[in-house]
This record gives C-alpha cells, structure tokens and sequence, in this order.
C-alpha cells in the first residue's frame, strides 16, 4: 500500500449560484486532454448571462498552459468579472505566466 493520494479525475462543472453568480470547478489534473471540453463549458450561454464568475480551484493538481489560455480567452471574453479561489502554488504560477492574472482577482 502506498501513501501516495488517488489522482482525482480531470472534470469542470458549472453551478449557477444565482442570477448574477456562476461558480466553475475544475478538479484533478487539467491536461491538454480536457481542453476541447474545458472550452465547450466554457462557452455554456449560463456563464454568458451572469454578471460574476468565480473559478474555483481547490482540486486542481496541475494545469496545462493551453488550458490556461483557455480560461484567459473566457474570462477576457465575458462581459462581467471574475475571480480565481483556491489554487496551489503551482497552479497559480502557470495562470499567472498565462496573464490570467491580469483579467481576474486571484484569491490565493
């Protein structure tokens, strides 16, 4: 048995809190692999209609930077705010050299 944690599958979901907030989960290890659909929920018209966004992060292990771009592309495209919780470290330095940074409050 080893002490090594379960890698969490890879998933986005989008819950609308309310008429003007909408919260966007990603989780596990955000690869190239997950881009196409990361952009297809993305594009959701719910996100389109909601004033706030917050992208939360807590189980996100790693993200690709073309993944990274993707959220840049979303939230530079939105006509609203956005805002970033709960990312690592490590997370938090490809979003940033992304210029993710730059379009939304990072909340670390």
């Amino acid at each position: 048995m080893t002490g090594e944690p379960h890698p969490v599958q890879p998933t986005v979901k989008i819950t609308v809190v309310d008429g003007h907030q909408a919260e966007v989960t990603l989780s596990g290890d955000v690869s190239a692999l997950l881009l196409r659909d990361l952009e297809a929920r993305l594009a959701d018209a719910r996100l389109q209609q909601v004033e706030h966004w917050v992208l939360n992060m807590d189980t996100v292990t790693r993200i690709e930077l073309a993944c990274a771009y993707a959220l840049l592309r979303a939230v530079t495209e939105h006509p609203g705010t956005a805002a970033v919780r709960g990312a690592r470290r490590t997370v938090l330095r490809t979003l940033r050299h992304a210029g993710l940074d730059k379009a939304a409050a990072i909340d670390a």
